[in-house]
């Protein structure tokens, strides 16, 4: 390698300097394949910035794009950090192929007539209207208002054969990224603050990695993983793990729970439906003492009252169940007498919540925390709930209403802290 670079003339050797595939590392290239989003996932100062103007750059050179979109926290950020940074598109432009920022119009112009345009993410309506072929979104997961950010960019991306577009993000448990990440046009790659430190100053590493090492702020920020759950939740997603199981014992009690929604229109609230079970541990490789065990989510969001309740109904014979429960702050009589139209069979006790969610909540997450319920299988629209639910609010979901952990509340509530050896199960056939 030397030995070619030695025989190269001085500005074959800075021309070299701009093949950013000779010097990059494999993260921090785009993947092969059919994709219209790639999602660069990286931990602080891993050289993702770098990747995203590299990758802008080398389209716009090839002629694979004219219009490109340029989208920060800030127009701040886009422009000193996407633009005029150590890594933006200035810093990293050969001599021949830099392009010119006009700081009024807020838009780069390469020599080829290609042109860029910088928005703020706070203002999503900036980018109503405007059309490109190529969009490069920077720390998406910091945007104050990500949605509609997101949104509107979505929108403005319809120019030429194959739009394109790279986010460039140290990752937070956002719905809108967890979204991004499962959508079959989106490919994914990561890299952790480690394999830049080539680039990075000693003092960072003995300051910043050494303290934060190890912990889950350092998965987060130093390699760049999703972590799914929030630190203030009351349950996490190790806790889960932990005590998750293939199958259930053999069950003394199981209960369908049903937290049934105000209204069925589209828009509306979940049902949220969970199937739980109660056994003793002896003999079954679990502590002594009762166990919870949470079976199935039948959860679902837009179902009619009839339709809830014939989704409740069948889980109660699926499970032979010996009790069904339902929240009646909203619907009283009403939810009894629907039940009834379904199945009259059904053993059927209201319930009433008469303190607040957080508060109902609490007990039957420190029966997690002693390792007395256990998810057969794994349930993920319902544990996104659980780990996403705090002292203060559902993080990074959207969601307006905890319907599904309500749903589990009440149900483990009934088999664990309501005497429940004063009710044996009584199998049906």
């Amino acid at each position: 390698m030397r030995f070619a670079l030695a025989s190269l003339s001085a500005s074959e050797r800075r021309a070299l300097e701009h093949v950013w595939p000779l010097w990059a590392r494999a993260d921090q290239l785009p993947p092969q394949g059919d994709w219209t989003t790639w999602v660069l996932l990286g931990g602080r100062g891993a050289g993702k910035t770098r990747a995203g103007a590299e990758w802008v750059q080398t389209a716009v050179r090839a002629g694979a794009a004219r219009r490109v979109a340029l989208v920060g926290e800030t127009i701040h950020d886009a422009v000193d950090v996407m633009v005029d940074g150590p890594s933006g598109l200035l810093s990293i432009a050969p001599a021949d192929f830099r392009p010119r920022l006009q700081r009024g119009e807020r838009r780069l112009t390469w020599p080829n007539g290609a042109q860029a345009f910088l928005f703020s993410a706070k203002d999503p309506e900036g980018l109503r209207g405007p059309q490109f072929d190529l969009a490069w979104a920077d720390e998406l997961a910091k945007w104050a208002r990500a949605r509609d950010a997101w949104d509107m960019l979505q929108f403005g991306l319809r120019l030429g054969a194959r739009p394109r577009q790279v986010v460039t993000t140290t990752p937070r448990p956002l719905k809108l990224l967890r979204e991004i990440l499962d959508d079959p046009g989106t490919v994914a790659t990561s890299a952790p603050t480690y394999a830049n430190r080539a680039n990075l100053a000693p003092a960072f590493f003995d300051a910043v990695i050494r303290r934060y090492e190890g912990t889950r702020l350092g998965r987060q920020e130093l390699d760049g993983r999703l972590l799914e759950d929030h630190p203030g939740a009351l349950w996490s997603r190790a806790i889960l793990d932990e005590t998750r199981l293939p199958r259930p014992p053999q069950l003394d009690r199981v209960v369908v729970a049903v937290d049934p929604p105000v209204s069925s229109h589209e828009g509306s609230d979940e049902c949220g439906l969970v199937v739980a079970g109660l056994a003793r541990g002896e003999g079954e490789g679990l502590e002594t003492g009762w166990h919870g065990f949470v079976l199935a989510d039948r959860s679902a969001r837009g179902l009619s009252p009839r339709q809830w309740a014939e989704r409740a109904v069948a889980a109660y014979h699926e499970f032979r169940a010996d009790r069904l429960i339902a929240e009646v702050n909203q619907g009283g009589d009403m939810v009894r007498a629907i039940v009834s139209q379904v199945d009259s069979r059904v053993a059927y006790r209201p319930v009433y919540a008469r303190r607040g969610k957080i508060t109902r909540a609490e007990p039957v997450a420190a029966l997690y925390e002693q390792g007395r319920v256990h998810h057969v299988g794994c349930f993920e629209a319902l544990e996104d709930q659980m780990c996403a639910f705090t002292l203060d609010a559902l993080h990074g979901l959207g969601t307006r209403s905890p319907d599904r952990v309500d749903a589990l509340v009440w149900a483990l509530t009934e088999l664990m802290l309501s005497a429940p050896q004063a009710e044996p199960r009584v199998r049906r056939v």
